[in-house]
This record gives C-alpha cells, structure tokens and sequence, in this order.
C-alpha cells in the first residue's frame, strides 16, 4: 500500500494522510459496487488493501451530514466523488488520483481484473 500511496502523493500532490484516506474510500466503494469475483482478485494482488477499504467504512455509519448527503445523492460515484472531497481531495485530483490508483491495480492485478470492475460501475471510467 505504501507504494501506491506514494505514487498517489506524487501524481496529485495529496499529502500521504488524504492520499491513504482516499484510496480506502476507492478500494470500499469498488468492494460494494464491484463485481465480488474480480474485486477480491484486485484486493489478493495489492496488500493491505482490506485494511484501507475497512478503515474508510469505519466512518460509514450512515449517520450525520455525509450520510444525508450520500444518501441523497442515491449513492455511486456521485457519493464517492463527495466523499473524497470531504477528505480533502479538491475535485480536479479525483480523476489523475482514479487514473494512477487504477494503473497500479492493472500492473498488479492485470487487465482481466480491472476491465470488468470499471466496466461494472456506472460513470467510473470518468475517473479512470
């Protein structure tokens, strides 16, 4: 994980604390949207995946502000792109922070892995 945080950090300028924030909010949202086959082989190529995704669902209780605007927004990648912008990541680094975190699971993972997951999820591939 700590290579991709990096790769993160450089990329979009993020600092290391927003950087791991956000790829758990990424890695969680891929868990629930994704298809479950090729989500699991995505979290077995990159270690320590599980714990970022668990981490970033800590805070998922549903309840207070982000929770009524999540759930307004009917969930997907609207939420999510609200989600990243509640830990700090300005709207103009969500799409080089997808592009680079989707380039690392391609190299770990392979394409056969990513294809379907951005396939999958309605609007994801404008952030990758």
């Amino acid at each position: 994980m700590e290579e991709l945080i990096a790769r993160v950090t450089t990329k979009t300028g993020l600092d290391a604390a927003t950087a791991q924030t956000a790829i758990g909010h990424i890695l969680a949202f891929l868990q629930k949207e994704g298809p479950a086959t090729e989500v699991a082989q995505l979290f077995a190529a990159m270690p320590g995946a599980d714990a970022a995704a668990a981490q970033a669902n800590e805070g998922e209780g549903g309840g207070g502000l982000m929770g009524m605007l999540g759930g307004m927004m009917g969930g997907g990648v609207m939420a999510l792109g609200q989600k990243l912008m509640a830990a700090g990541v300005p709207m103009g680094q969500m799409q080089p922070l997808g592009a680079e975190l989707f380039a690392f699971g391609r190299e770990k993972a392979g394409e056969d892995v990513m294809g379907p997951i951005v396939g999958s999820i309605p609007g994801l591939n404008q952030f990758v």
